[in-house]
């Protein structure tokens, strides 16, 4: 049985980890911190604190769903404080800082880093590589859609999506991508990668890859229905990590892709 630790748990995907590691077989929820009071009723043995290194003593794993500011603390007492237990973590929104602290972090610790923890996005973004290698001449267009409560924008999907797509064609993302159109701009360049977001209502979570060319296009769709779609993915990595060497992994490498 693996003891999980939660950082997140307030949130929304958090919340529903709770839920589906009280009914797995083979994980059991051991921890979670929390940066304000916990409402909900958790299992009798679960330690609930808000000491970042209580949460890694309490835990085999720990997953991460939480904001930028709650992972910046959780990688840097890896880092910093010596603590030593695998990550998954799905938390977008990063600065240059935390992007470092996170390659420090998985060389010292196994790390898994998604920004999406759904297993239909994971072949998708291969998907997306393939087709943006294969068609080259097609024109990338990339459209993602969130609840009006997301923080960030584009998602960290859409990005990843568009990283994809640009590394399959030699290109570099920074330099080619698009997020916004407006006023007389001219015609689309060659190269462009345009990434656009979408807000409102309670949608989970949509992206459309779209490919077009002169006399046809290929659209390549993914739409979360459910929010425990990502938990149980984490979960499922989560199990994976376990007893891996220090290293960055994506979940590719936890399907095998």
């Amino acid at each position: 049985m693996i003891n999980v630790g939660i950082l997140g748990s307030t949130g929304r995907v958090g919340s529903l980890l709770i839920d589906d590691l009280q009914v797995d077989e083979n994980a059991n929820l051991s921890a979670v911190h929390v940066f304000s009071k916990l409402t909900r009723t958790l299992p009798e043995d679960t330690v609930v604190t808000n000491d970042m290194a209580v949460l890694f003593e309490s835990s085999d794993v720990i997953i991460d769903f939480s904001a930028p500011e709650g992972t910046e603390a959780l990688l840097t007492e890896v880092v910093e404080n010596g603590a030593r237990k695998p990550l998954v973590i799905a938390t977008t929104g990063f600065n240059k800082h935390q992007q470092n602290l996170l390659l420090q972090a998985s060389q010292l610790v196994p790390v898994l880093y998604a920004t999406n923890m759904s297993l239909g996005v994971a072949v998708l973004n291969k998907l997306v590589a393939l087709a943006s290698k294969t068609l080259r001449d097609f024109d990338i267009e990339i459209v993602e859609q969130h609840h009006k409560h997301k923080v960030d924008s584009p998602s960290g999907t859409a990005l990843t999506l568009a990283e994809h797509a640009a590394n399959a064609r030699d290109l570099n993302l920074d330099e080619v991508r698009v997020s916004g159109r407006d006023g007389q701009i001219g015609a689309r360049t060659k190269d462009e990668i345009a990434v656009m977001a979408l807000r409102g209502g309670d949608i989970v979570g949509r992206h459309t890859v779209g490919l077009y060319n002169d006399g046809e296009f290929l659209e390549l769709n993914h739409t979360a229905t459910a929010r425990n779609t990502f938990s149980k993915g984490a979960i499922k990595v989560a199990k994976w990590i376990v007893g891996k060497e220090a290293k960055l992994y994506s979940i590719n490498d936890a399907l095998g892709l």
